[in-house]
């Protein structure tokens, strides 16, 4: 991945962890202080993070990983429906903090990173102490609320949904048109992602289709299935959680806040007014936010 080395977040150093049998993962760590996790979305690697990481660094421990599947990390096959479950992908995320010396820390995610993150507060309530959380609705949740034409907006989460086979061959026939098209549709402020970042954001993305389509597989799937279970045993997130999204409850018709209430009883819910990729359309909003959810 040798697009990936001239292009990181200035100051901080790069590692590659092992966090699961033949898995590592692509982490860039700087700062110091109480650990915080950043985990990117999708179509992105950890580049994402670069402004509100070297913000945050200033009085933290910020380790911003790839995920598994993404980046220049490993992309294990999935030959049993699992190597992409949201709690395998947590799995890695507490392995990873713990190898890097930390048995609990503050964890952020944006898009699916927040679903890993999420996972991760539910299944590791004492490794994890505060959750922020960007854009995304659980799992179980997005599903529900999407519904007739409107739900077209949604089109790539049930593509992804089919067997293998089909959507992998269909974006892998144009990886470029359908990555970039959400990189465009999704942010409101297109010098945001500039045209380097943008060739880097591609570029792994076009490496990593079948694991991209794994992992949105797998929330088609058992991911749905981890979080009915929770909802029926009432599980819910014990540690303070911060959610920021635009206004998809307006877009679609439900309450946000009321949704993620039933999951994170010590809620703070903010509506924000920027695009998707909010790390990197309005960094200080966000860096703000993260550090008042760590101060929690």
């Amino acid at each position: 991945m040798k697009h990936m080395k001239h292009m990181d977040i200035p100051g901080f150093q790069q590692r590659r962890v092992p966090v699961a049998d033949g898995v590592s993962l692509h982490t860039a760590v700087g700062g110091t202080g109480s650990p915080v996790v950043l985990l990117h979305g999708f179509p992105q690697t950890h580049l994402m993070w670069r402004h509100v990481a070297a913000g945050l660094a200033a009085d933290h421990t910020v380790i911003c990983p790839d995920l598994r599947g993404y980046g220049a990390s490993d992309k294990p096959a999935d030959a049993d429906g699992s190597s992409y479950s949201k709690r395998t992908m947590a799995a890695d995320v507490v392995a990873l903090a713990r190898a890097l010396g930390h048995e609990r820390f503050a964890l952020a995610g944006h898009d699916r990173g927040a679903l890993v993150a999420f996972r991760a507060g539910l299944d590791h309530p004492d490794a994890v102490t505060h959750l922020a959380l960007l854009d995304v609705l659980p799992t179980v949740d997005m599903w529900e609320v999407l519904h007739g034409a409107s739900a077209a907006v949604a089109f790539h989460l049930y593509l992804m949904a089919q067997p293998p086979g089909l959507p992998e061959q269909l974006i892998g026939a144009a990886p470029e048109l359908f990555f970039g098209h959400f990189l465009d549709l999704w942010s409101r402020d297109p010098a945001a992602i500039p045209a380097a970042v943008r060739a880097v954001y591609l570029a792994a993305c076009r490496e990593a289709v079948p694991s991209i389509v794994a992992d949105y597989r797998a929330s088609a799937g058992v991911d749905v299935e981890h979080d009915l279970a929770d909802r029926a045993a009432g599980r819910v997130l014990g540690m303070p959680v911060t959610v920021l999204q635009q206004d998809w409850g307006a877009a679609l018709g439900y309450d946000a806040a009321a949704v993620w209430r039933a999951w994170a009883p010590d809620l703070e819910h903010r509506t924000v007014d920027c695009g998707h990729f909010m790390a990197e359309e309005a960094p200080d909003e966000v860096t703000d936010a993260i550090r008042k959810a760590l101060a929690r």
